[in-house]
């Protein structure tokens, strides 16, 4: 099976050989912009108020994509945060393609994030409730399923609840995802490194690009996620947000990686 990692067309694309893309990570809730300590929403850190500068300084720096998710959408559904979402994509203009999710549930979602442009969405617990729902919002824009995890077991509901489904099986769930975006919960805004051979399992078991978030805290953690053979892209926000490396250093880590294989 061949995937498309750009949100575009899928067609002639093998797994892995667009290189492993940096996505800059900006989490939403109230508008602002903030990063949460292991998907606790009582554990919050507020790094700005205006995330279309940052979202274009992302841009400015080279980023290929820039990665947004809606905190508030993702708890409650309620897309309140969709009028950012619209701005930031207007803002990049195509510079860099946008990626968000957070609360994306329903085909309406997408053609409504569709509409206002951006690149591809990621659905999390709806996609876990109903893998078909991949399919037919995958015709609206390329999908990639969220697979967030504690301990190899899905969790749902903006982290606050286990699914019962593990990594292991749902990997083989959603045939027609654009990627998967594996996110190890204890890890995230952790700044304690990557679970980089959980990963490197994870891709050698799909042929559907994988995009790793959770634990990047230096420059060596993008270096060892891009020695993953096929590793389609890394999310990372704390790790830039609190200085350890710029967007400019990491993304031409990621070009030297892919020139290196």
């Amino acid at each position: 099976m061949s995937h498309d990692t750009s949100g575009g067309s899928r067609q002639g694309t093998s797994h892995g050989s667009t290189g492993c893309a940096l996505y800059p990570a900006i989490d939403l809730r109230g508008g602002k912009v903030v990063r949460l300590t292991k998907g606790d929403y009582d554990d919050e850190t507020v790094y700005g108020d205006d995330p279309i500068a940052v979202a274009t300084s992302f841009a400015d720096a080279g980023a290929p994509w820039v990665h947004v998710v809606d905190l508030d959408a993702a708890r409650s559904g309620d897309p309140v945060n969709r009028s950012v979402v619209a701005a930031v994509a207007a803002a990049l203009d195509g510079r860099a393609r946008l990626q968000t999710g957070g609360g994306v549930r329903s085909v309406a979602d997408v053609e409504a994030l569709a509409a206002v442009g951006v690149s591809r969405v990621v659905m999390g617990s709806a996609a876990v409730a109903d893998p078909g729902l991949v399919a037919a919002a995958g015709a609206i824009l390329p999908v990639a399923v969220g697979l967030d995890h504690r301990d190899g077991e899905l969790a749902v509901h903006g982290w606050t609840e286990g699914s019962g489904v593990q990594l292991t099986d749902a990997l083989h769930r959603f045939p027609s995802a654009a990627a998967f975006v594996i996110t190890d919960i204890s890890r995230d805004g952790m700044l304690t490194g990557p679970d980089v051979d959980g990963l490197a399992a994870a891709v050698a078991a799909t042929d559907i690009p994988v995009v790793a978030s959770g634990g990047v805290a230096t420059l060596d953690d993008v270096v060892a996620l891009a020695s993953i053979p096929g590793l389609a892209g890394v999310i990372t926000g704390k790790a830039i947000y609190e200085g350890r490396f710029t967007v400019e250093q990491a993304v031409m880590a990621l070009d030297r990686a892919a020139a290196d294989r």
